[in-house]
């Protein structure tokens, strides 16, 4: 895990556009300082604002999408840090779904610290692709202090309260993918035995792995069943194997969604 230097000047920057160009106005984004959380970590929150009709990714875009990547390079205390993503939007554009956030969102950040104690400085600079007419990447940045003592910010509990709900709590009952070879890759076939969510269900599976391009699934229903296919390619065309418990599947339906990690054999 990549860890940082712990020194941290007392300061606390807002966070400001790293591109002077104008496309920048279509998005901004603002750190959430948050609070210390009783096992050592640190909760804050990414605040993402868009300009009245533009759109942004959620971390699996969809067919068009641009995926937000981050630099935490002049980060100090910090050794690794896990989003917490709330339920997106399923948006159909000629034929291509993408997965999206509109308007503002928050994405809570949950931070290890490198030296498990002390305050914290999270830099970064984000790549984001916002969306209207067309699509563009749009870069901005926040350097932000993570104070042993902070206060619980209501913005960040609103959204760790709008996050997918588990396996569990959605009533699923087992999952399991087959994987068969291809010419080019692997295809997989999820079977989710869950009751339905919505009339029209969604399906995003991810592999767990960066360089593993998973097509839009054709999803179906067979009763107490729901059936995702899709192709699985790498992206240099290599060949790879794949740890069935690193598959993250995530249906959408009736403006929720069910978050589900690893599957069995089938």
């Amino acid at each position: 895990m990549i860890r940082f230097a712990a020194s941290l000047p007392p300061i606390l920057l807002a966070a400001t556009p790293l591109w002077s160009d104008p496309v920048s106005d279509m998005v901004s984004v603002r750190a959430l300082s948050g609070w210390r959380m009783e096992d050592g970590r640190h909760m804050a929150g990414l605040e993402i604002t868009l300009a009245p009709g533009w759109k942004t990714y959620w971390r699996a875009p969809g067919d068009a999408g641009i995926p937000p990547l981050f630099d935490w390079s002049g980060s100090e205390n910090i050794a690794g840090v896990a989003f917490h993503w709330p339920v997106p939007r399923v948006w159909w554009s000629n034929g291509m779904r993408s997965i999206v956030y509109s308007d503002r969102v928050v994405i809570p950040m949950e931070f290890d610290l490198a030296e498990g104690t002390g305050p914290a400085r999270a830099v970064a600079q984000v790549q984001l692709g916002v969306c209207e007419d067309i699509c563009v990447p749009v870069q901005v940045g926040f350097d932000a202090v993570l104070p042993e003592q902070g206060s619980r910010n209501p913005r960040i509990a609103a959204a760790l309260l709008d996050l997918p709900r588990t396996a569990a709590e959605a009533g699923v009952e087992t999952v399991r993918c087959g994987l068969e070879p291809e010419s080019d890759g692997m295809a997989v076939t999820a079977r989710i035995e869950m009751p339905p969510i919505g009339r029209q269900e969604s399906v995003v599976i991810e592999a767990g792995r960066p360089d593993i391009w998973i097509s839009q699934p054709e999803t179906r229903r067979a009763g107490d069943v729901l059936i995702a296919q899709a192709d699985m390619v790498q992206v240099e065309g290599g060949a790879f194997a794949l740890d069935r418990s690193d598959i993250r599947i995530t249906v959408f339906g009736g403006g929720t969604a069910v978050d589900i990690q690893g599957c069995g054999a089938d």
